[in-house]
């Protein structure tokens, strides 16, 4: 609540610093010195609440695990491919080198999809848990404040909706990707 104080407190100041700017005759335009308003913002991005914050942080979180899900599947496909490439000496070896390969790239397959499932699953609940922050944060501490501000929760409202819907279409690709792999 005193976090809420105090950016409330510094919209108020940066909206007297726009009153009390000197306007250019002719033109819509008004002079502000850079570093009062720099200084107002800098202060209300130190005031703003920890879950703000930690919206940043879920979004890298979700791009690292994507990025080492990616990797591990690919490290694995190639292992694969390196190890069947070993073991064609002769028919027999080749056989059982074919064999063990499809093996191994099945595996790494299901695993790759057991960890793009997790993964999606992990993100979808952080990011739903940050659109249910969102809204609490919106109802709690910016319920009557400026419309401006009602605009800026919207679209991180949204922008959470896309990555969402995003992680949703990855699952389901995934998924029909496995599908059309066990019809062939």
């Amino acid at each position: 609540m005193e976090d809420t104080t105090k950016v409330l407190d510094l919209l108020d100041e940066l909206e007297d610093l726009l009153e009390g700017a000197t306007s250019v005759p002719l033109t819509n335009k008004i002079v502000l010195e850079s570093e009062d308003l720099f200084g107002i913002i800098k202060d209300i991005r130190l005031a703003l609440p920890d879950d703000m914050q930690q919206a940043k942080w879920i979004i890298d979180e979700r791009d690292r695990i994507l990025r080492e899900g990616r990797d591990e599947y690919n490290k694995m496909v190639r292992e694969a491919k390196k190890q069947a490439e070993y073991l064609v000496d002769s028919d027999e070896i080749t056989r059982r080198a074919t064999k063990k390969a499809e093996t191994i790239i099945e595996d790494a397959n299901i695993q790759a999809k057991f960890l793009k499932m997790k993964t999606y699953d992990y993100v979808d609940r952080m990011l739903y848990g940050m659109q249910q922050k969102m809204d609490e944060l919106n109802m709690k501490y910016f319920g009557e404040m400026y419309t401006s501000l009602e605009h800026t929760f919207t679209a991180i409202n949204d922008t959470l909706t896309e990555n969402r819907e995003e992680i949703k279409s990855l699952a389901y690709k995934t998924q029909n990707e496995e599908d059309e792999q066990e019809t062939r």
